[in-house]
């Protein structure tokens, strides 16, 4: 006993070869937990001061995200016709998918892009939340798009640049219109931001990364088939994106050039066989919406001014910022071509709308070609008022602020009157609602899609008409069309339900009324609603049979 305890003193306390091991052990086991304490605290501090950075770095952008939202939500209305129309097929569509309920409709020879992707979408956020909920999912696509072009133009121009062209696209009729608008186009515009995105970040990685590209370009214009008029811009970025060098070797061309090349192959390869895979109802509708659209009557100097209105100034800052870029000593022509080819994407709507004399959708078109601008119009800003001068005095900081506030004021101010442009259709529906059933009724509508969306919990979709085209057969055989078809079905009373506006086709509703008001028609007219516009109150006429 007294051995084993004086070994163990020896042990704890003594200067012996035992005793200095352990001593030596502790102080090592102590300096590797205040070095491990030490790093840690590193680490936590490290971790710290990149949170803080990134927040203070991107606190211009969450800025305005949040204008984005405030000014996106001054806009209110009832659902536009297009809406209800994507809505409703995107229900029609689900029930399809889940219950094999049939559509009554061939939506893909019509509809400009695929009815399985962005209507199933919006119509399972409908089912959750209504329209309201439908139109802040287009909303929080081009939130993520004012993020990705806050990206892009830093990487490409820098930090002052980025900020103003996320002001511009953000606060900007056509995105504020969209962001509150539930069809295809936020979506699209995201997903060709993104691509944007992936070429402007792979520049200096190997040329095969840039394929990455080209599924995501597929997929936009799948969503909407008038996405494919801005794929070309994406590919040209693709090869422009070079080093940034005043003098680029050969090899920086070819290498560029077979970046492009490569995209072009994988989006060609990709559509093609998307293509061969589509029924011929959806290939029927790509021509009839997209490649092979009827041409129409509107002026070309009227297709202009529209988009001067909607984005014209976007489009002058852009081409000063085109001017920037070649008189810049230190950057390759390259980027100059880079510059132009973003500026020039402004036009590509105006362009092709003006060749089919067709103003329809041209306001929501104008966006596609803004996104693209954006970057450069924020250089131009930038550029003007000497923002990235290394001389903090020879700063114009409020020039910058001006220019970026009217055009934000100028924004808002247009994209009002356009958002109110169609009736507000609440009071209508209010009205019909009670006089609807469930059962085997027929109702015709002018613009039957926004009745149809909003009480399809009480009607089937086979029960409503519209008076664009209509045919009938009397009872004893003749087949009609026009306006004779739809005064020998009121003659018959084949329509329990008659709703007339006076739109788009005044002229066949004035004839329509003449048949519906005659003495003995069988129909009374139940209500005049008042559908509030921005160019005045539109009357609904709301007609009964019985």
């Amino acid at each position: 006993m007294t051995t084993v305890e004086s070994r163990s003193d020896t042990a704890e306390d003594g200067p012996g070869p035992q005793g200095g091991a352990l001593a030596g052990v502790e102080v090592a086991e102590v300096a590797e937990v205040a070095e491990a304490a030490t790093e840690s605290q590193a680490t936590r501090s490290s971790l710290g001061d990149r949170i803080n950075t990134l927040l203070r770095g991107r606190l211009p952008l969450a800025l305005i995200m949040i204008l984005q939202v405030v000014l996106a939500y001054r806009l209110s209305n009832s659902a536009f016709e297009d809406e209800s129309l994507y809505l409703y097929a995107g229900h029609r569509e689900l029930a399809l998918e889940l219950h094999g309920t049939p559509t009554y409709d061939s939506y893909p020879s019509y509809f400009s892009g695929a009815p399985f992707l962005y209507p199933i979408l919006a119509a399972a956020a409908d089912h959750l939340g209504g329209l309201e909920a439908a139109r802040a999912m287009s909303l929080v696509f081009l939130l993520a798009t004012t993020g990705l072009l806050w990206t892009i133009t830093r990487r490409l121009y820098g930090q002052a640049p980025a900020i103003l062209a996320a002001l511009l696209f953000a606060t900007s009729a056509p995105t504020l219109f969209l962001s509150r608008f539930a069809t295809y186009d936020a979506l699209a515009i995201l997903l060709l931001a993104a691509a944007f995105w992936i070429v402007v970040r792979t520049a200096r990685m190997p040329v095969a990364v840039v394929l990455a590209a080209a599924p995501v370009l597929a997929l936009a214009v799948a969503v909407k088939y008038a996405a494919l008029l801005y794929v070309p811009t994406v590919i040209a970025v693709s090869v422009f994106i070079v080093p940034d060098r005043a003098h680029l070797s050969r090899a920086h061309w070819i290498r560029g050039l077979v970046r492009g090349l490569a995209l072009t192959a994988g989006v060609v390869a990709l559509l093609l066989a998307a293509y061969m895979s589509l029924s011929p109802d959806m290939k029927l509708g790509i021509r009839q919406t997209t490649t092979s659209r009827d041409l129409g009557n509107d002026p070309v100097s009227a297709i202009v001014r529209l988009s001067l209105v909607w984005c014209g100034w976007v489009f002058a800052l852009a081409v000063i910022g085109v001017c920037f870029e070649a008189f810049r000593g230190n950057r390759s022509r390259a980027r100059t071509w880079l510059a132009a080819v973003l500026a020039g994407s402004a036009l590509l709507a105006t362009v092709y709308q003006g060749h089919l004399h067709k103003m329809q959708s041209l306001h929501k078109h104008l966006g596609f070609g803004l996104m693209f601008a954006a970057p450069v119009a924020g250089l131009a800003i930038a550029g003007l008022a000497r923002l990235q001068h290394k001389d903090v005095r020879k700063r114009i900081p409020g020039l910058a602020l001006g220019i970026a506030s009217v055009l934000t004021l100028y924004a808002t101010h247009a994209v009002v009157p356009l958002y109110d442009g169609w009736p507000n259709s609440t009071k209508m529906i209010d009205t019909i609602r009670p006089l609807v059933h469930d059962g085997h009724e027929r109702y015709l509508a002018e613009e039957n899609e926004v009745p149809r969306y909003y009480l399809r919990d009480k009607t089937q979709p086979y029960e409503w008409f519209t008076t664009f085209f209509f045919s009938y057969t009397t009872k004893q055989g003749q087949a009609l069309q026009g306006v004779q078809a739809y005064q020998s079905a009121l003659q018959d009373h084949y329509f329990n339900l008659v709703i007339l506006d006076h739109g788009p086709t005044a002229a066949l509703d004035d004839e329509l009324d003449k048949t519906l008001s005659a003495q003995g028609s069988g129909y009374r007219l139940v209500a005049q609603v008042p559908g509030a516009t921005s160019h005045g109150t539109q009357m609904y006429e709301v007609w009964a049979a019985g």
